[in-house]
């Protein structure tokens, strides 16, 4: 298996949205190239999805083919599932809220990764990245290597982030579906959040 790469912008938005909510379970979609055929495709892109419901609902079903039709207007494809447990401990597979939802990518990406945020890493000045990441095979999840793209950079960028507060402006599926008039669709741009590497 090779190593994943997983993208400045994906890493910020997935990182923002655990520190949005630190007191919830978070989840949301992996983005990769549509024209990356290889085993390990690059994670370019993430969809904050949902802080409030993370497991199997109509409401995420619904999401998951929007996510999908967005996605492939931009060539690019879902790669997978990325979430951060409510409790700082929870940092295993079995323990990730809302797995049900990453093996329903996995039917449909033979390849799909699993990022799991490690809160025991999550700080205000990151030196580590905090993921954990799994990827498909076949019939089950295997650990994965991975490697954040510019890490030092990133890192750094993150930090600054997260220590601005610019967590507050991340907008998930789940605060347009509160106030629909209030918070677009994060869905509606796949490629421009409020967040901007």
């Amino acid at each position: 298996m090779s190593e994943a790469s997983v993208s400045a912008k994906a890493y910020a938005k997935i990182l923002l949205h655990a520190a949005k909510y630190p007191h919830l379970a978070v989840n949301g979609l992996l983005l990769s190239d549509k024209s990356d055929k290889s085993r390990s495709p690059a994670i370019v892109d993430a969809i904050p999805m949902f802080h409030q419901c993370v497991h199997v609902t109509p409401m995420a079903e619904i999401a998951l083919i929007q996510a999908e039709a967005r996605a492939a207007k931009e060539n690019l494809q879902i790669a997978g599932y990325y979430a951060a447990a409510e409790n700082f401990y929870d940092n295993t597979l079995d323990r990730v809220p809302g797995l049900r939802v990453a093996e329903k990518v996995a039917e449909f990406n033979a390849n799909a990764y699993l990022v799991l945020v490690d809160n025991r890493l999550v700080s205000m000045d990151m030196r580590q990245p905090a993921l954990r990441l799994w990827q498909w095979n076949e019939t089950k999840w295997g650990v994965a290597k991975y490697s954040l793209h510019d890490q030092e950079e990133t890192l750094g960028a993150v930090s600054s982030l997260l220590q601005d507060g610019a967590m507050k402006e991340l907008v998930d599926f789940d605060n347009h579906l509160d106030n629909p008039e209030k918070f677009e669709n994060p869905l509606t741009n796949v490629l421009q959040n409020q967040i901007e590497l």
